[in-house]
């Protein structure tokens, strides 16, 4: 990696345009989650309602039909065994623009864990519920809701709307509806790791059919997207992942997945990667996660202009670079 661009942005959870919604789908589809639990990447523990006990309401009403809503809240930062708590909510009157939602499922992300710690960069006011991502289904409108009808399953537009509970009541315009053949569980994982993924595919640089992604974290949620829409795409991908017992197994899902090659963090340092580039161009994008020594052997690698996106920190360390490639990257950018 000679004179490459480090260019790191602060992670937030990006807003889902129905244009993106439609290419977020192929990871959707190509998820194996609607009838395995376990299939949810690293991170995701999945919270499912009962809802097929739930009546679905027709028509509208200026008090809300649910009396027991329940939720996950809690009220000052800590562990989370410790300062989350199951409590009763009461839900508004549904309004004129407003939409009864019973939640169906909701996961639990590393992030959701870390806003409960006090330790994230975005910080929901207390008291609050937790999740900022999940897939309810619309059991109620108000008159003046058009775009929305009973039955619909929806999605968060933003985060912070707290998705860990029974039901709760929204306006239109913080919700987008789905299309009715996407899985449950890859519905309520949606909104977040696979818009993560977009976007970093597709704001950084203009990659073309043949050129090569490497990512550390190539596991978690945001990296099982980035290998499917890579591969839709036709972009190579160069996975990282932590040795495990079960490595060959890791290796063969995220393959099937679409992944050109999956690699261990110490493979990074070896010389085994000069023979891989001889199968696939340098990258020219490099997905950071991780940190510390991981992110360093991720620049290492990248091609000559390439950039390097931080979205996320599991390590705990700081991103370090070498002055050497700040100085080529300043030469490399200041070249007449």
């Amino acid at each position: 990696m000679n004179g490459a661009n480090v260019s790191c942005f602060a992670f937030k959870f990006i807003r889902l345009h129905k244009r993106e919604l439609c290419r977020v789908r192929i990871a959707g589809q190509l998820c194996r989650t609607h009838s395995q639990h376990d299939s949810l990447s690293p991170g995701h523990v999945l919270l499912s309602s009962r809802y097929m006990s739930h009546r679905i309401h027709r028509g509208y009403s200026s008090k809300s039909l649910v009396k027991d809503c329940r939720g996950l809240l809690y009220r000052n930062h800590g562990e989370p065994s410790h300062v989350v708590k199951l409590e009763p909510i009461e839900l508004p009157p549904v309004g004129a623009d407003r939409v009864l939602v019973k939640m169906l499922a909701a996961p639990i992300n590393p992030a959701d864990i870390n806003m409960i710690q006090g330790t994230y960069a975005i910080l929901p006011d207390l008291p609050t519920v937790g999740g900022n991502e999940g897939v309810g289904q619309v059991a109620e409108v108000g008159s003046q809701v058009t775009r929305l009808k009973v039955g619909d399953w929806v999605i968060p537009r933003d985060a912070g709307l707290g998705t860990w509970r029974t039901a709760t009541v929204l306006r239109e315009e913080d919700l987008i509806s789905l299309p009715s053949d996407i899985p449950l569980l890859s519905a309520a994982t949606l909104s977040v790791n696979p818009c993560t993924a977009i976007r970093m595919l597709s704001d950084f640089e203009d990659l073309k059919p043949g050129d090569s992604v490497i990512q550390n974290a190539a596991n978690s949620g945001v990296g099982q997207a980035v290998i499917q829409i890579a591969a839709a795409r036709g972009v190579h991908t160069i996975n990282v992942v932590r040795d495990r017992p079960d490595l060959q197994q890791l290796t063969d899902r995220l393959k099937a997945m679409g992944a050109t090659h999956v690699i261990k963090e110490e493979t990074l340092r070896r010389p085994e990667m000069k023979e891989l580039f001889k199968t696939c161009p340098r990258p020219r994008l490099a997905l950071n996660g991780v940190g510390g020594k991981s992110a360093t052997e991720l620049l290492r690698h990248l091609q000559t202009g390439g950039t390097m996106v931080t979205y996320g920190g599991m390590a705990k360390q700081p991103v370090t670079v070498p002055m050497r490639w700040l100085l080529e990257a300043c030469w490399t950018s200041c070249a007449p």
